[in-house]
């Protein structure tokens, strides 16, 4: 199948987890003070939109398998994960006493929530796994790199918990659009013009939050790219291409 994880793919995962691992030095963060208002007033934002955006992978994995029906037991178990991780970061909440803003994250994912539907209806599996696979992942990624470096004991726990998972996992929508990006290579960048720039904007509307809890908007934005381009160069574009999808995000 296409989706089975070859030795170099896992060996190239690894040691990109253990490059990330090695470089978080937690005595190198002031860590902030987790008991002030302030600090739950916007962690009920924050903790909502990753609450939010776990429960996102969860349903567009579920749409992607109406599109690909025989892959559904695969891309149900990856739902099932998401899941499993939207439980965790719902605990981090309620260990700091804080309600989730949910609306708030609904709200945040709007735009490309509906972008993906709009797709979805077209049937354009590759703009919904662009979507899902590389800009929903690697900004979650990215951002919970980010994260573990300042987020209380019990949040980082669970936090490490769920990068593992996404690192150890097959991206499988990643996987796909290798496989068949001679056919969807077109598609795959006129998409990304137009979904990519939501990226920036949701950041820019998190970035007081996001300072807050003492993650600065500049690393979240430089980590996303990295993770983002790093995806694109293992789907197999080249470096021109991939320097000119990454200049959707700056317009």
């Amino acid at each position: 199948m296409h989706n089975e994880l070859k030795i170099t793919d896992m060996q190239t995962l690894e040691s990109n987890k253990k490059n990330i691992e090695e470089s978080i030095n937690p005595i190198s963060f002031d860590l902030p003070d987790f008991t002030t208002d302030s600090y739950k007033d916007a962690y009920s934002r924050i903790n909502a939109i990753v609450i939010e955006g776990e429960q996102e992978a969860h349903d567009n994995y579920i749409s992607i398998a109406t599109l690909i029906p025989n892959e559904l037991e695969e891309l149900t178990k990856l739902a099932r994960m998401e899941m499993k991780h939207k439980k965790g970061f719902t605990a981090c909440g309620r260990n700091l006493g804080v309600q989730a803003d949910m609306e708030f994250a609904k709200k945040f994912f709007s735009k490309l929530h509906g972008n993906f539907q709009i797709a979805l209806e077209k049937g354009n599996l590759t703009t919904c796994l662009l979507i899902q696979a590389i800009l929903i992942e690697a900004f979650a990624i990215s951002a919970y790199n980010v994260y573990i470096r300042v987020a209380d004991p019990f949040a980082k726990k669970i936090t490490e918990g769920v990068v593992k998972d996404e690192y150890l996992h097959l991206n499988y929508g990643q996987e796909w659009l290798k496989e068949n990006l001679s056919t969807c290579k077109e598609e795959l960048m006129e998409a990304n013009k137009v979904n990519l720039p939501l990226i920036k904007k949701m950041l820019d509307e998190v970035a007081v939050d996001a300072s807050v809890l003492a993650m600065d908007r500049e690393e979240l934005m430089e980590e996303f790219m990295i993770a983002y381009q790093d995806t694109l160069m293992e789907i197999g574009l080249d470096n021109r291409e991939i320097a000119r999808m990454a200049m959707a995000a700056i317009v």
